[in-house]
């Protein structure tokens, strides 16, 4: 038997290097299958994957709700196209608006006040991928900048060629994609530098720099983007008052503020969005999602408020995937268990406990860790002194039977499961100590 699983994941990554684009650097192993936090390879190991597939499985892998949900949606009606109404697309759109509102973000405070009157409206935009939505949120802001700009001043019109608000801001160590538009605001050379030239009107700041944000959005900018906490830059959160910056800024030029929280959201720092609990003055025009959406099924989500969504009509945007009837299904099952009040109490519950546990770590290692845990929630990194470490610990962890994974130059990032248990944390963070005691 073991002869038999060797011999097919030697001919899987033979067939994988003769056939696939080698644009991943993959250990030599082959994973088969999956049951809650924990996966196995073809040759029968064991591994907790403290990584949830870059953030990914928020109810872990093979979840018993979700195959029910595609097996029955796969038998009823897989796609359409958007040429015509399904069902689960408003369900989902409609969740997310109205958990939304509930709950706080995009201008929606989380504590109502009795006085707060109407509540304005919201619309989402689904698509297939976080990239994807992306795209469609700095589409709709160019579109925004422009309409604005045609109406500061009489006798213009938003398709001039002198329309000059098109300018797009972002942050350095930010991570919105691959395709070229959301390549162009990824600010990594890395990612970067083999596709230029990029989109032309790109500004670029820092996170957290008050003094900078003046010279960086200006009357020009149609468009801000950023994340409220960097995941695949290195787990790094925006101040609550920057954000308020942020917007003051983008308020006082028009331009359209934009939070990508595709691996921040959807209740992975123990909230709806990672700016929920924040006051309405830091609050974006724009989130767009994905990640754990479906639980690995492919989706991607553009929320945007009522004001900026009237600039859309029949044809300026469009996909034939996105928003298909077993992707919304699927998604409307997710979130509906992922918004249920225990599920919530529970990630509050196990990310203390997780962060408890880390927060010992740098005190026992202080020539390999940085003093300061990064993130919260089920969103955290461990920050090292040498770039060199994050690589070397997520190594010596999956020799240990535990996925991690790095996140920028100096951290390892931590995004398990939303529903992973004390046990599986003791196991990480076991694991990742004896790892550190190895590197010492």
């Amino acid at each position: 038997m073991l002869i038999r699983s060797f011999t097919t994941t030697q001919a899987t990554l033979s067939r994988a290097k003769e056939y696939i684009l080698p644009v991943y650097a993959r250990p030599d192993f082959v994973l088969s299958h999956g049951k809650g936090s924990y996966v196995w390879d073809t040759e029968g190991r064991k591994y907790l994957d403290f990584s949830a597939g870059i953030a990914v499985n928020a109810l872990g892998h093979s979840d018993e709700g979700v195959t029910k949900v595609l097996a029955q949606q796969s038998q009823q009606l897989l796609h359409t196209s958007n040429v015509y109404h399904n069902e689960w697309a408003a369900k989902l759109a409609e969740l997310l608006v109205t958990l939304t509102q509930k709950e706080g973000g995009l201008g929606y405070p989380a504590e109502k006040s009795p006085t707060d009157g109407a509540t304005p409206g919201a619309k989402v935009f689904f698509s297939n991928s976080g990239t994807e939505a992306n795209e469609g949120a700095l589409k709709i802001a160019r579109k925004v900048g422009k309409d604005r700009w045609a109406a500061n001043a009489a006798g213009r019109s938003w398709d001039s060629k002198d329309c000059t608000k098109t300018r797009i801001a972002c942050f350095e160590s930010s991570f919105h994609g691959r395709s070229m538009g959301a390549l162009s605001v990824t600010s990594s050379a890395k990612y970067q530098l083999p596709f230029a030239p990029l989109l032309p009107g790109i500004d670029v700041g820092k996170v957290n720099d008050f003094d900078g944000l003046s010279s960086l959005i200006g009357e020009d900018t149609c468009a801000v983007i950023v994340e409220p906490i960097q995941g695949e830059g290195g787990i790094n959160s925006a101040q609550t008052e920057w954000l308020a910056a942020l917007r003051q800024r983008c308020d006082q030029v028009g331009a359209v503020l934009i939070f990508d929280e595709i691996q921040c959201g959807l209740y992975r720092t123990g909230t709806l969005w990672a700016h929920s609990p924040l006051p309405v003055e830091c609050h974006p025009d724009i989130v767009t999602m994905a990640k754990p959406l479906a639980n690995g099924y492919p989706i991607g989500s553009v929320l945007l408020r009522d004001s900026v969504a009237s600039t859309m009509t029949a044809g300026t945007h469009g996909t034939t995937f996105g928003g298909s009837p077993i992707a919304c299904a699927v998604g409307y099952h997710v979130l509906s268990r992922l918004s249920d009040r225990p599920f919530v109490a529970q990630i509050a519950e196990t990310s203390a406990y997780l962060s408890g546990r880390l927060s010992q770590l740098p005190t026992w290692f202080p020539d390999i860790l940085q003093p300061t845990i990064r993130g919260r929630g089920l969103i955290l990194g461990l920050a090292f002194k040498d770039e060199k470490d994050p690589g070397r610990l997520v190594s010596l962890a999956r020799e240990r039977g535990v996925f991690v994974l790095t996140a920028g130059r100096d951290a390892v990032r931590l995004v398990p499961s939303l529903n992973v248990g004390k046990t599986e944390v003791d196991l990480a963070v076991d694991v990742i100590e004896s790892c550190l005691g190895e590197m010492q």
